[in-house]
């Protein structure tokens, strides 16, 4: 099969690929909790002729095509527990969005796969698709690997897109990430600090757990500021701080929630380390108890440096070169490196991967929100290129692993 077959018979899937975004939009939902998202992905592979099986806590899983080399393609699935203000007509309304575009990265994989099972016995190996959930939460990927997502049959490479918005590169552009990391290891975590209450007449008779909050937060800021050096570059965020209900009450508890994220997995553990460190001799110094607790977390994402080659080369030849760059070639983009982490990251320390962006939306064409935002959209128009790039670069590699095993 030539590269312009490919192409035109994507493009012929154009309006069953819009139709499944705008489905798996509407129905938005979080984390593991995707119940229809998971009923509409496996209807929709058992009427392309697959075997869908569950992997994991809403996870799926399934292959297709032939003995030889497997190649793994990855689709996260969840949304945000954002309430969405686009005004689109599938807008979701349950207080759920994909504002990260997973639902455009689930629309093309179902495509891709249509795509697949139409050139199945071409195929020089086998390709398994993944469906994951709890991408966001950073959990997803990582259950399912415990599930036995990379066994039966064995893995031998990955790969994966993210959709990009409110950037000014044209739809349909894919940028291939360089070699290495990609994207920072990411760790969230939640602080519960236990003191007494008391009333606020009477502070000291009671331990305030707001007051050790809050020199938790100012302790916190240290690690960056005086125990990193200036190559370690990490970034720590405390984004939500709870506790009390009344003006004149002492309360019993607070909790601190936060994340933190490293390019280098050794900081990143050093700072885990250290979170519970200060944490919990901060609260000890004032009488109270605190405990740090990981909420979910990744490596660092590795990309493998034949494959970065290897796939750049692939969708040149699908695309042309004019549609694709490799990250060094656009260095100081925000795209050349995410400062967001990714948790296809378990996937690329297991098995030799790599990470691709896809442009889906330019402010010129109204495009003006960021990812994560209320308000973000996507163009439509990256779902065609998209699509057939997961089905190409799955086909080529089997193809030149099988020539090479030869």
């Amino acid at each position: 099969m030539t590269n312009e077959t490919l192409l035109n018979e994507a493009r012929a899937l154009e309006s069953i690929c819009v139709a499944d975004r705008r489905a798996l939009h509407e129905r938005a939902e979080v984390g593991f909790e995707l119940k229809e998202t998971y009923d509409y992905v496996w209807k929709k592979l058992e009427e392309i002729g697959l075997e869908p099986k569950s992997c994991g806590r809403r996870g799926i899983v399934c292959t297709l095509g032939n003995p030889g080399k497997v190649f793994l393609l990855r689709a996260d699935m969840d949304g945000l527990p954002i309430r969405e203000e686009t005004g689109l007509p599938y807008a979701c309304a349950s207080g759920a969005m994909h504002a990260c575009g997973h639902d455009m990265h689930t629309a093309m994989l179902l495509t891709a796969a249509r795509l697949l099972k139409a050139h199945e016995a071409e195929l020089r190996g086998t390709v398994k698709l993944m469906f994951q959930p709890a991408e966001e939460p950073i959990e997803g990927s990582r259950d399912m690997i415990d599930a036995g997502v990379l066994e039966n049959p064995k893995v031998d490479a990955a790969m994966m897109f993210h959709v990009m918005t409110n950037q000014p590169i044209p739809t349909g552009t894919v940028i291939i990430s360089a070699p290495g990391v990609s994207a920072p290891a990411a760790g969230m975590f939640r602080i519960d600090i236990q003191g007494k209450g008391a009333h606020g007449a009477m502070p000291n008779t009671g331990v305030d757990p707001i007051s050790v909050a809050a020199h938790i937060v100012l302790g916190l800021q240290e690690i960056n500021a005086r125990e990193l050096g200036i190559a370690e570059s990490a970034a720590l965020t405390l984004g939500m701080i709870s506790s009390g209900a009344n003006a004149n009450v002492i309360p019993d508890t607070a909790l601190i929630r936060g994340n933190f994220r490293a390019y280098d997995d050794e900081v990143f553990n050093r700072i885990r380390r250290r979170v519970g460190e200060i944490s919990e001799g901060t609260a000890a110094t004032f009488r109270a108890s605190a405990k740090m607790t990981m909420a979910g977390s990744c490596p660092t994402l590795l990309n493998d440096a034949n494959m970065s080659a290897q796939v750049q080369g692939y969708v040149e030849e699908l695309l042309g070169p004019g549609k694709v760059f490799g990250a060094a070639q656009i260095a100081g983009s925000s795209v050349s490196r995410s400062t967001g982490s990714e948790d296809f990251a378990a996937i690329s320390h297991e098995v030799p991967s790599i990470m691709l962006a896809l442009a889906a939306g330019q402010p010129a064409d109204g495009h003006n929100y960021p990812l994560h935002n209320p308000k973000t959209s996507f163009d439509e128009a990256a779902l065609v290129p998209g699509s057939a790039c997961y089905a190409w670069i799955a086909m080529r590699w089997l193809e030149e692993s099988a020539k090479a095993a030869n």
